[in-house]
């Protein structure tokens, strides 16, 4: 049977245009292997909502705590079926979504969250040339300290990954796409 005919199937988008370096300035980013149009759908990643108790027993003691996100969870009253209050919980996200960088100022990737079906989409913000870093902004409430704005320079931008010419090849030289 076709699964693409259930309705509780979802189907997972990846961009076969990106790629994982593992040692820029920043640590780990996605990058762009090939020029990627505004609005692409990069990856659809289902989410893990985590409970307040695996959080603050297990997760936070350890280093995926620095990769989870957020989470608005709503939840209703035992008391009252008719009130639902949010909570707001972690969330592990599966695929790319906890690899993209920060950016303050210059993200080039936009999120948003499905929270019937625990998913999170990520697409383009604008058009991406080959070699460029793949950037989110985290929000204002960092965990860490946002070097580009401590020096009035957007760092996190991924302009320190580039070439004097702010074109990308030098990390496109490093990409070896399969063709």
């Amino acid at each position: 049977m076709d699964p693409r005919l259930h309705d509780d199937c979802i189907t997972l988008i990846r961009s076969p245009d990106l790629v994982l370096i593992s040692n820029t300035p920043k640590g780990r980013g996605v990058f762009a292997a090939r020029d990627i149009p505004g609005s692409t759908v990069l990856d659809v990643c289902p989410v893990l909502v985590l409970s307040a108790e695996e959080n603050e027993d297990h997760i936070k003691k350890t280093s995926l705590y620095h990769y989870t996100y957020n989470w608005p969870l709503p939840v209703t009253d035992c008391n009252n079926r008719n009130t639902i209050t949010i909570e707001t919980r972690q969330a592990v996200i599966f695929g790319l979504g906890s690899l993209f960088n920060h950016s303050s100022r210059h993200q080039n990737v936009g999120w948003q969250r499905d929270l019937d079906q625990l998913l999170i989409t990520y697409r383009t913000l604008r058009d991406i040339k080959a070699g460029e870093e793949l950037c989110i902004s985290y929000g204002d409430r960092l965990t860490f300290d946002d070097v580009g704005t401590a020096s009035g320079d957007d760092d996190s931008s991924g302009a320190s990954d580039r070439s004097a010419d702010g074109n990308g090849l030098d990390n496109l030289a490093r990409i070896q796409p399969d063709l």
